[in-house]
């Protein structure tokens, strides 16, 4: 079957690409290993917080179909991998999702075929691994088919800037393979920017990502001595935000989560390593933000201290537990790390997340508490983790005899404190 566009992976980034490209007037197939998410969105049903049911059902009526068949590659114009890219065990990225994609590519490759990378990874994979592996088809990037890489930058939950009216950074392996990719992303989004190579537009991701990484950790650790000095960081930040140029404003949390900021700088710490030396300021930033969950939970006991009791077997309700506000996504959510802690020091641990209905942490369920008035009073604790927009934060102030907020939302009160 000839279409213009095969999407590998419709995940997070995938499928808004897919939808997106559908709705541009491309003849779009998304190819997936997982089966029950193929028949799902053959059947109009999302799996994915930013694309409704309603939007599947509309790109689904205008021709676009998933299948688990990766012949669907050999009749494409363009083939775009949006694979995930965890990291392996040794702290370094895993690339055998991105491998085997490229392996099932190689296989049904024809000459003119353009191929683009969005899975976020180290400068170098796509000269270094993608090609070598697409080029066993027989064909070469840059004279039989066309390559790239154009870093994603999806936002879940974001209702201002989506896959259209965000710029989209693109880097050839040659400049008639950047022109390519231009062309075939112009079509979709508003605005194209090209880097030098594959290599520029690699690292253009990686650095918008370790600025986020490194300024979080930044006011975590503020937030850890401006405790101890009786400065309330809130209103400093809030107050330093006011300057209308040199700064942006990052606020402290009980870590950091999703697949970016605690997983996509290591990928650049991997490859400076292979240099022979450190990359001394991600790996302080990761330093930092991971121990943020050890430090909740300090905070917590240091609450229940002071109001006679202890963590073991105290009552300790979760708000909120997905790694961003108003969206399902529990991907590196910081609220595992919490609970784990609290669980490990004798707490009695339940949750309220309207988001997640069941959640487990390593094997062992976390009773959902679906009355949140009542779970309040009964609770000794309750720690904000998640600013969702559907909770009520005066109910939560008015009810809870306690009360960490890890997010700056709630009032400064004696039952309640501020990260």
């Amino acid at each position: 079957m000839r279409s213009d566009l095969v999407v590998i992976g419709l995940g997070y980034v995938g499928l808004p690409l897919a939808v997106e490209a559908t709705r541009s007037g491309m003849t779009v197939v998304g190819l997936d290993k997982n089966a029950e998410i193929v028949t799902r969105l053959n059947a109009g049903v999302s799996h994915v917080d930013d694309i409704d049911d309603a939007a599947v059902a509309g790109v689904r009526a205008q021709g676009f179909t998933a299948t688990t068949d990766e012949s669907a590659v050999a009749g494409a114009d363009t083939v775009v991998i949006c694979v995930p890219t965890p990291l392996s065990e040794h702290g370094g990225p895993d690339l055998t999702m991105v491998e085997s994609a490229c392996a099932a590519i190689s296989r049904h490759l024809r000459p003119g075929t353009l191929v683009v990378l969005e899975s976020t990874t180290y400068p170098g994979t796509t000269d270094e691994v993608v090609r070598p592996l697409l080029e066993r088809s027989g064909l070469t990037a840059g004279r039989d088919f066309h390559l790239a890489f154009s870093p994603e930058r999806v936002d879940p939950g974001n209702q201002v800037y989506g896959i259209r009216n965000t710029p989209k950074v693109v880097g050839g392996h040659t400049s008639a393979c950047a022109t390519a990719a231009a062309a075939f992303y112009g079509k979709i989004v508003d605005t194209v920017v090209q880097a030098t190579g594959t290599r520029e537009a690699e690292m253009a991701k990686l650095i918008e990502n370790t600025y986020r990484h490194v300024n979080i950790a930044l006011v975590n650790e503020m937030a850890i001595f401006c405790n101890e000095l009786g400065i309330d960081l809130w209103d400093a930040i809030s107050c330093a935000a006011t300057k209308p140029f040199g700064y942006q404003a990052f606020r402290p949390g009980p870590g950091v989560g999703g697949h970016c900021i605690p997983i996509d700088p290591n990928y650049l710490a991997h490859k400076v390593r292979t240099l022979g030396y450190p990359f001394r300021m991600v790996e302080l930033a990761q330093e930092i933000n991971t121990r943020m969950p050890r430090y909740v939970v300090e905070r917590a006991q240091h609450l229940l201290d002071r109001a006679g009791k202890t963590l073991g077997g105290a009552r300790v309700l979760l708000l909120g537990v997905t790694y961003k506000a108003d969206i399902a996504d529990q991907r590196e959510t910081s609220a595992r790390d919490v609970v784990k802690r609290l669980r490990a020091r004798g707490a009695d641990v339940s949750y309220h997340d309207p988001y997640v209905p069941e959640w487990s942490v390593d094997g062992t369920a976390v009773p959902p508490a679906a009355d949140l008035s009542a779970a309040l009073e009964t609770a000794d604790l309750a720690i904000l983790l998640q600013r969702h927009r559907v909770f009520d934060l005066d109910e939560i102030q008015r009810r809870a005899p306690l009360l960490l907020d890890t997010r700056g939302a709630a009032r400064p009160q004696p039952h309640v404190e501020r990260l």
